[in-house]
């Protein structure tokens, strides 16, 4: 079975000891390509590492995490602006917007996402979005930029069928990752109304490990126990779900 993990963060000290075989196992499994978003500037040069261990397959992409926006975030962005010009990315992300637990800094959340997305539609690159309790605040920015074409991934989407519907009109895909095999999840519900021409797989490790593992570090290995419930949520075969996903993955990084 062909998979692509189109959110992995890899680099991050939960992987110190072993990335590599972590890396290695999740070639052995199936996964063709693996895509790591960047948090901040604190993250750049271990995410970069991980890259040039393997740069045929594992491609890194550059922003400012809305977690991350804070008194200091003109300095951050101008180190993703820096970065940009220098080094080679797939994507502008992980950013976004992120409420759920301070809503101190909204406003300067959404003048880095705006900022962000004016750096995508520069260097012509797809978006990783990354919205948690900010749904009508994030799509509220995108219609600003409704004529501009972008795309992208509303990465771990935790949204309703209706916001689902909204995120794809807007020409995003929708990453599903391992909330999907968690008992009475309503990801479960958006899967199973939504294309599978619009979803993409990810992990988001360390975090959100699928049944069987929750709670346990998660590692791109474990894209199949997601490809297997989302195949079993739309009744089509699991190597389908892995065919159209990498697909889907491979089309928007064009690859």
């Amino acid at each position: 079975m062909k998979l692509f993990d189109t959110h992995t963060h890899i680099y991050l000290k939960e992987f110190d000891s072993d990335i590599d075989e972590v890396i290695n196992r999740s070639f052995s499994s199936g996964v063709s390509g693996i895509v790591l978003p960047n948090i901040d500037s604190t993250s750049i040069s271990r995410m970069l590492e991980v890259e040039k261990k393997f740069p045929d397959k594992i491609f890194s992409s550059i922003g400012l995490h809305p977690s991350s926006v804070k008194d200091n975030y003109i300095d951050e962005l101008r180190i993703v602006d820096e970065n940009l010009e220098k080094e080679k990315f797939v994507a502008i992300g992980e950013i976004g917007m992120d409420l759920y637990w301070d809503k101190t800094f909204r406003e300067q959340q959404i003048i880095a996402f705006r900022h962000q997305i004016g750096l995508a539609l520069k260097h012509n690159l797809p978006l990783i979005i990354h919205v948690r309790k900010a749904f009508e605040d994030t799509f509220r920015v995108l219609e600003e930029y409704k004529d501009s074409k972008l795309s992208g991934i509303f990465h771990c989407f935790s949204g309703d069928e209706r916001q689902a519907e909204k995120a794809i009109s807007m020409g995003f895909l929708l990453g599903i990752g391992g909330v999907v095999t968690f008992q009475n999840s309503g990801l479960q519900n958006v899967v199973k109304e939504t294309a599978i021409e619009h979803i993409v797989l990810e992990t988001d490790a360390p975090f959100l490990a699928p049944v069987p593992f929750r709670g346990r570090r998660n590692e791109p290995t474990y894209l199949t126990y997601i490809a297997e419930k989302i195949a079993e949520i739309k009744d089509i075969s699991a190597y389908e779900v892995g065919e159209i996903t990498t697909g889907n993955a491979k089309k928007l990084f064009n690859f």
